[in-house]
């Protein structure tokens, strides 16, 4: 037999996954069939058996060799003209034929049991006991002429016929399956139950249009011990042998099995053979009614695979068959055999044999690998393996991806299928090299420690995108751990392939390559001369704060607020080394020195105020109060300089000068208000008359005053000050409303008085109370000194007891001094 498929026989539907696979027997069977032709075929699992139109009958192994048997040994012919049935017994031991008339019995490995029939009449069709080989069962065959006889070997060793229907006319076809035999005449098709001796009824068959029933042979196959499939012209049953209910057998006298009819259906074609495939499906041999248009000559055979239902049938594939001769043969001239257990299928014409085989996993796989359905390849191995493995499917796959341009594609089925696999990942990756992908590839590598590839194969991928895509050459790098390649040779590759025209990206992997390798001082180089802030996540994950003294001007350059909130981190770096870089620089000394803490840049609070003064005024007069650290002259003089004299107010203040303070409040800054209550927080009588006498001659401010005086001097000393015929706009409401305020003030202290004087009576008379109260003495209680029971029964040894309003008690006795008034106790505990 050949190892590939057929190659004239061909799939109607190119790309529909094929359900069989067919393969033509050659060898010795070409030479037989070169002189002669197959008239008949039975299949065994050991060997298969055909008869011939001139009458031979041979032995051959599947793959078409003659096999050494006393059949093939005979010197003359079998039967004189066509066979026209063979059957086999089930375990091959046993051939019968007919032909003739006559009908013959063959062993292969004995001639003792061989018989040899002259009937007299043509013999159609003939069956033997599948158990024929087993001795004491009569060896028993069927022969069907014009009607059906069973012959047994009796005791004797003569052969007994027992006819089992003789008025049905010629018996066309005999299928015998355990103890039910099927048959066929013109009248239809019956089951007969050898173990009862009966028929189980006839299954009619109706009269074709515009063909013979007896021009067409009867077709039967059991699928198994109880389901018979028959075919015969277009038209195709499935019958079950099933068994009686005990009631209706003993009630009816029927048989105790009946044959059931459970699908019946009419197919477009000549049915020239059927066979078992699985549940609900047959395969069927069917010759074409439509003839060739040009030629008027038969088509080429069909086999089919059906699945059938009730009355109809759903066609799964069809294959037309090319064998040889076909233009001239008819419907009869085809077999149909199949080895069940095997899922093979003999297809038989007059000058050829193909065996057709349900397709196993490998050979699913290789058609659909040969059809680029790789994915679907690849879940087959996955379900059910076989021959194939996964990673030979996808290195084919990865070949046609990488045909057609589907690097994406490529990539991905390269993670699917090596996974892992350190040594499948560098054989494969340098397909990507020669298509110039690695681009589409490197996403996909593997990067763990699990599974980490030579470091070239990564810095192959590096040194693609470095020449197509230097942005992607970036990302990698940022993405990339620098354990997977040697980040010198790349450093190297940047510089011997540099270009200008993406200088800032190539600069900004080169920081990070420095960065890598610890050169830190290069790779804070290049991110202040790229102006890049992940300099600052440089120096924070390295801990560079020591390598930037030198920097600290560029960083603020760079990023004021990102390098002040690192320059504030404590223990990073000093103050004093800031301050000293920052000199060139005021105004980042200044934001510097301002985001400190008022404890940090104590030392430099005098400089501060000169940058508050220059860059920032608004703040200066609230730095000037929350801080003691800098020099007030010093300051005062700035702020003379710059004319702040709300801060000059201030610091006159904190100076005693509170006089020239308030010169400035009334003449610089004109604010009366300010004036009364900065009187009012020194308090000061000479500060007040000073307010007084610069605000007589201004009777705009004095009403001003009059309201504000209350509580702080006497207003009778302001009235009399004032000059008489000075007119005061609304004196009279300030009098009334001073007046009054001064009234309410009086009444208030008096009320407070009277509170205080109550009070302190209460609390006096509630403390009297209390130390008039007697103090509670238990047996429990013992002396401070002598630690005995404070209360003595014994009236001999009573003495005198002294209690401190502590609560300590004593004997008067254990005192060192009778007349003590404190206790010694508390006493020590303060000292």
């Amino acid at each position: 037999m050949e190892n590939n498929s057929d190659p004239e026989t061909e799939s109607t539907e190119e790309e529909v996954e094929p359900k069989l696979k067919y393969v033509r027997i050659s060898n010795d069977l070409q030479n037989i069939l070169s002189k002669d032709a197959v008239s008949c075929i039975a299949v065994h699992s050991r060997f298969l058996c055909f008869g011939t139109h001139w009458g031979a009958i041979h032995l051959l192994d599947h793959q078409g060799n003659i096999v050494d048997t006393p059949i093939n040994k005979q010197t003359t012919q079998t039967h004189m003209v066509s066979v026209n049935q063979i059957s086999v017994d089930s375990k091959g031991e046993y051939i019968a034929s007919c032909s003739d008339g006559m009908a013959m019995i063959n062993g292969l490995y004995t001639d003792e049991n061989n018989q040899k029939l002259n009937i007299g009449r043509a013999v159609k069709s003939i069956a033997i006991d599948p158990l024929h080989y087993k001795p004491g069962l009569g060896r028993k065959f069927i022969i069907g002429d014009n009607k059906l006889t069973l012959y047994e070997k009796t005791f004797l060793k003569g052969l007994k016929a027992t006819v089992l229907n003789d008025s049905e006319g010629s018996v066309s076809a005999i299928a015998w399956s355990d103890q039910f035999v099927a048959w066929a005449s013109a009248l239809g098709v019956r089951v007969h139950d050898l173990n009862e001796k009966c028929s189980l009824g006839l299954i009619k068959w109706q009269q074709p249009e515009n063909v013979s029933l007896i021009n067409f042979r009867c077709n039967l196959k059991w699928a198994n011990s109880k389901t018979l499939l028959i075919g015969w012209v277009d038209t195709i049953r499935i019958c079950v042998v099933r068994k009686r209910n005990s009631v209706e057998v003993a009630t009816r006298d029927l048989p105790g099995f009946i044959v059931d009819p459970i699908s019946t259906f009419q197919t477009d074609f000549y049915v020239c053979g059927v066979a078992p495939l699985q549940e609900n499906q047959i395969v069927v041999l069917g010759y074409p009614k439509e003839r060739d248009e040009e030629s008027n000559k038969a088509l080429r055979p069909v086999l089919y695979v059906i699945e059938y239902k009730t009355s109809d049938y759903v066609e799964i594939c069809t294959d037309s068959l090319s064998l040889r001769g076909y233009q001239e043969y008819k419907c009869n001239d085809y077999h149909l055999d199949c080895l069940i257990e095997e899922n093979q299928y003999f297809i038989v014409s007059p000058k050829d044999i193909v065996v057709a085989s349900l397709y196993e996993n490998d050979d699913r796989i290789q058609w659909l690998i040969e059809h680029g359905k790789f994915d679907e390849a690849m879940e087959v191995i996955s379900a059910h393996g076989g021959r194939y493995s996964i990673v030979s499917v996808a290195r084919l796959y990865l070949d046609h991806l990488l045909a057609l341009g589907e690097f994406e594609n490529a990539a991905k089925l390269c993670l699917r299928a090596f996974g892992n696999d350190k040594q499948l990942w560098e054989e494969e990756v340098y397909k990507f090299v020669r298509a110039k992908q690695l681009r589409s590839v490197s996403k996909y590598l593997p990067r763990t420690s699990d599974c980490k590839l030579k470091p070239h194969v990564y810095e192959m991928v590096l040194f693609e995108y470095l020449k197509l895509d230097v942005p992607g050459f970036l990302n990698l790098i940022k993405e990339w751990e620098p354990t997977l390649y040697n980040t010198s040779a790349v450093i190297n590759a940047i510089h011997d392939h540099f270009d200008e025209s993406a200088k800032d990206i190539l600069l900004e992997a080169l920081a990070i390559l420095y960065s890598y390798e610890k050169k830190y001082e290069k790779a804070l180089s290049m991110y202040l001369k790229l102006q890049h802030k992940d300099v600052f996540v440089l120096i924070r994950k390295y801990d560079l704060y020591n390598d930037i003294h030198r920097m600290i001007i560029p960083l603020f350059q760079l990023d004021k607020t990102k390098t002040i909130s690192m320059l504030k981190e404590k223990n990073k770096i000093s103050t004093d080394i800031v301050v000293q870089q920052l000199e060139p620089r005021q105004d980042f000394l200044f934001a510097y020195l301002d985001a400190l803490d008022v404890e940090q840049s104590s030392r430099y609070h005098s400089k501060l105020v000169n940058l508050y003064a220059k860059y920032d005024s608004k703040k200066l007069l609230s730095f000037l109060k929350r801080s003691k650290d800098y020099n007030i002259q010093e300051a005062l003089d700035i702020c003379k300089r710059e004319l702040f004299y709300e801060e000059m107010v201030f610091l006159l203040g904190r100076m005693g000068n509170i006089s020239e303070a308030l010169s400035i409040i009334i003449h610089k800054l004109k604010n009366i208000q300010t004036a009364i209550e900065f009187c009012k927080q020194h308090n000061d009588k000479d500060l007040w008359d000073d307010l007084i006498n610069q605000s007589l001659d201004r009777p705009d401010i004095m009403t001003k005053l009059l309201d504000g005086i209350v509580g702080f001097i006497d207003p009778e000393d302001l009235i009399n000050k004032i000059k008489m015929g000075l007119e005061i706009p609304n004196l009279k409401n300030s009098l009334v409303k001073m007046l009054c305020d001064y009234s309410l003030q009086v009444s208030i202290q008096d009320g407070c008085n009277s509170i205080l004087v109550t009070d302190y009576f209460d609390l006096h008379e509630k403390v009297t109370r209390q130390q008039q109260r007697a103090v509670f003495l238990s047996k429990d209680h013992t002396c401070g000194l002598c630690r005995q029971d404070i209360i003595v029964k014994d009236p001999l040894k009573t003495t005198d007891i002294l209690i401190f309003n502590c609560r300590h008690y004593f004997h008067q006795n254990c005192l060192p001094d009778k007349s003590i008034d404190f206790c010694t106790i508390c006493k020590s505990k303060k000292q």
